[in-house]
């Protein structure tokens, strides 16, 4: 009888196994995304890992899908502006006010530069970077002449007027200025 109980025994035991099992692999489906198997102190991630949920988490981490190489990316949905190096290094990110017409995502180059002009708002600006244009309205990034100073961004325009003006303060206005010259990539993502 005793090899009859441990056969009973071994048998409930792998039931039991596969049951704990099933309900682990249930319960990881069901977890919400981000959430999962966490890596242990000191283990190196493994090759190919990604930390994106993570960064999604974060609103000036580098959208994962914004090209490659020096360019300057516009997240439509974030009103965020990043610089990003040849190395992929983030040099600068900066929230603008965005303007009333947005472009299409995708890849554009900086096409015209004016040092200082009047907005198609009637708004003095400076540093105007041109890269696109929707329905015939031309759509850059500007500074407002006189406008905010630090790293808050200037008012946005009318709301009523059909303007391309994606509004950066003047500090970030001067270093767009600097890295967005004539033929620089601009990717915009949603």
């Amino acid at each position: 009888m005793s090899a009859s109980s441990s056969g009973i025994v071994a048998g409930l035991t792998a039931a039991a196994l596969a049951t704990v099992g099933y309900l682990a692999h249930q319960a990881a489906e069901s977890l919400p995304a981000g959430l999962g198997r966490t890596a242990h102190a000191g283990a190196a991630p493994a090759a190919g890992t990604s930390k994106a949920p993570q960064a999604k988490k974060d609103p000036t981490a580098l959208p994962g899908d914004s090209g490659k190489g020096a360019r300057v990316v516009y997240s439509l949905r974030g009103d965020r502006v990043w610089l990003v190096a040849g190395d992929e290094a983030v040099s600068r990110t900066f929230e603008v006010e965005p303007s009333a017409v947005d472009p299409a995502p995708g890849s554009y180059s900086v096409t015209s530069r004016s040092n200082s002009v009047t907005g198609s708002d009637g708004v003095p600006v400076e540093h105007v970077v041109r890269f696109a244009t929707v329905d015939g309205v031309v759509v850059g990034f500007s500074s407002a002449v006189g406008g905010p100073t630090a790293s808050a961004p200037a008012p946005a325009p009318a709301p009523k007027a059909r303007t391309g003006g994606i509004r950066e303060s003047r500090a970030d206005g001067d270093a767009m200025w600097t890295f967005a010259t004539i033929g620089r990539t601009v990717v915009v993502v949603r």
